[in-house]
């Protein structure tokens, strides 16, 4: 068994300066818990601190080349913010975009950009989001310190490490991209924060030996990338693990199960990546093989057997995931909620007592939401943060400094409660909808019937994929819809109706689908009723469900990684329209009905 020993060699001396890390340590605690208690302060009274971000926003960026033409300067409050300013997508901000690429200065801040953050649109395309000093400083940082105050209160020690927590979402070092006027075009999990003179933002992690590979092995791309820093941190009495993006603990193991023969190896051997960096290490290298030998697998438990905490969004898809990782990761795990933002902006804040979700930050960015069921619409009619209702989801409409102005980020949340008079929210999907015959399913209301379904006929779900089809599949299964759930004319059961297809991947593969299909045909009953319907009249047949092994979903995050996303890209989706895709999980299909 792995003990606390093996890492004796390696966790006193490999990280520098065990004193400056001491320091370090202590300054970031009390920097997290400042910010933690600035934005807690904020949720008694959220219009007041909404109210100071529109002010603030207004007085920094009113006069700039977008604010002249919506008349910002002459705006007073957030009914005049709304009538001068219509929501926008992303995409819709290209032109100012273009102005400032093409060295026009002032277009969307009054500040000059340094950067700009990237990911990938919902129509497909590269999106550009302004990053500005100010932007840093009165809007993002303040939020990410705030997110890991339950890390700092819950586990004290980890910052008091350098190698002591594996940070598999930052990677500050990895190659970055370029706008074509000549600046860092890259995702928020790259922002060298030292560079940006923020020494204490340098996250958790991002200063152990595996941060910065060495120059030999600079211009690997994702997938090796991963591998390198796993095999160096294999090394390490890793205590804590930063995934944010779920998708990247669910493939923790799948990868180690890949490459276990390789690092004991390069361990045994002192190699990384096949060049001869560090001591060898047999004796570490024979303890983790006799491990593997008994499981036919090392997993993140058997390499540090001390983890005590995995950081990550803990909702959408990961909801159904993240109980069979526990196995995977030890009896010892505490699975806590990472702070909850996007490229556009912050989001929400972790807070005490709450295991999933967070606190609106209302000192932050300014923040309307249009109830989930309606189309976002450049007019549309918008709630702000103290008129939401528990229970309901919303589309998210963000503005602040940067220069965002009333964008649609196209995320859904949930409200799950309130702190003080601010909503606790949860991310519950993205933007999109299912619909053949009049239904608006949403990725939420799948995720919620399949849950049920899995409960109601003891069969969990780990995954799931899903889409429309516009008539009712491949000859000779139609006659399985017969026993469908709620009453319908026998028609429904015949090709030509369309009907919605699920891949699935069960904890465990039954024998017989039909339970689960038909209760997650009912299921979809309860949560839409214009799917209920559409089922009552006939004009869709029952759901066609596929039976996957787990793999099959690794394996599409795995081929995405090695033709070149970062891992931190490559999220869970439920709706998936790529046919290629369907066809590459299908071909793991055990079962169908």
């Amino acid at each position: 068994m792995t003990t606390e020993r093996s890492f004796a060699s390696s966790a006193g001396n490999a990280t520098g300066d065990a004193g400056a890390a001491a320091v370090r340590a202590e300054a970031y605690r009390r920097r997290v818990l400042l910010e933690s208690g600035k934005a807690l302060a904020s949720l008694d009274d959220p219009r007041a601190a909404q109210s100071s971000v529109l002010a603030e926003l207004l007085a920094t960026n009113g006069g700039t080349a977008f604010g002249r033409e919506h008349g910002l300067p002459a705006v007073r409050d957030a009914a005049g913010y709304r009538r001068a300013t219509p929501i926008r997508g992303h995409e819709e901000f290209r032109p100012w975009l273009e102005r400032v690429h093409a060295g026009e200065r002032q277009v969307l801040t009054s500040e000059e950009p340094t950067a700009f953050f990237a990911s990938s649109g919902t129509t497909g395309g590269e999106k550009s989001i302004p990053v500005t000093a100010g932007f840093l400083r009165r809007c993002f940082l303040p939020f990410y310190f705030a997110g890991f105050a339950q890390l700092v209160r819950h586990h004290p020690d980890l910052p008091a490490r350098d190698d002591a927590v594996l940070n598999l979402w930052q990677d500050p070092h990895s190659p970055t991209g370029r706008t074509s006027d000549g600046r860092p075009h890259l995702g928020p999990s790259q922002l060298d924060f030292a560079k940006a003179g923020e020494d204490l933002a340098v996250g958790l992690g991002n200063r152990a030996p595996w941060s910065r590979l060495p120059a030999e092995l600079g211009g690997a791309g994702p997938w090796e990338r991963a591998y390198l820093r796993l095999r160096m941190a294999a090394e390490h009495d890793v205590r804590g693990i930063i995934a944010v993006n779920p998708a990247i603990a669910a493939a923790l193991p799948h990868q180690l199960r890949e490459w276990w023969p390789r690092m004991v190896e390069e361990i045994r051997n002192g190699t990384v990546g096949g060049i001869p960096l560090r001591p060898p290490a047999p004796g570490r290298a024979a303890e983790l093989e006799r491990v593997a030998a008994r499981r036919g697998t090392l997993r993140p438990a058997d390499l540090w057997p001390r983890l005590e905490l995995l950081l990550t969004w803990n909702t959408y898809v990961s909801r159904l995931y993240l109980p069979a990782l526990r196995e995977e990761y030890g009896a010892g795990l505490r699975i806590r909620p990472a702070p909850i933002g996007s490229s556009e902006g912050p989001l929400a804040v972790p807070l005490a007592g709450r295991s999933s979700g967070g606190a609106l930050m209302v000192s932050g960015c300014l923040y309307e939401f249009i109830p989930a069921g309606d189309r976002i619409e450049p007019w549309s009619d918008t709630l702000e943060p103290h008129e939401l209702q528990e229970g309901e989801e919303y589309h998210v409409v963000v503005s602040h400094v940067g220069g965002l102005y009333r964008c649609a980020v196209r995320d859904i949340v949930r409200v799950v409660g309130f702190a003080g008079a601010t909503p606790i929210v949860e991310y519950s999907c993205r933007d999109g909808r299912v619909s053949e015959a009049g239904e608006r399913v949403r990725e939420s209301h799948v995720l919620r019937a399949v849950a049920a379904a899995g409960e109601t006929t003891g069969l969990p779900v780990q995954q799931v994929m899903y889409r429309a089809r516009p008539n009712a599949g491949p000859p000779g299964h139609q006659t399985a819809d017969t026993s469908a759930g709620p009453p319908q004319p026998e028609a429904a059961a015949f090709a030509g109706l369309p009907r919605h297809e699920a891949a699935v991947a069960f904890t465990a593969p039954p024998a017989d689908l039909t339970p689960f299909r038909d209760t997650l045909d009912q299921a979809l009953c309860r949560e839409e009723p214009g799917y209920a319907a559409a089922r009552r009249s006939g004009a869709l047949a029952a759901p066609l469900v596929h039976a996957v092994p787990v793999e099959a979903f690794w394996r599409e995050w795995r081929r995405r990684v090695e033709e070149g996303e970062r891992p931190t890209r490559v999220k869970d989706r439920v709706f998936r329209d790529d046919p290629a895709a369907w066809q590459r999980v299908l071909s793991f299909a055990g079962g169908r009905r």
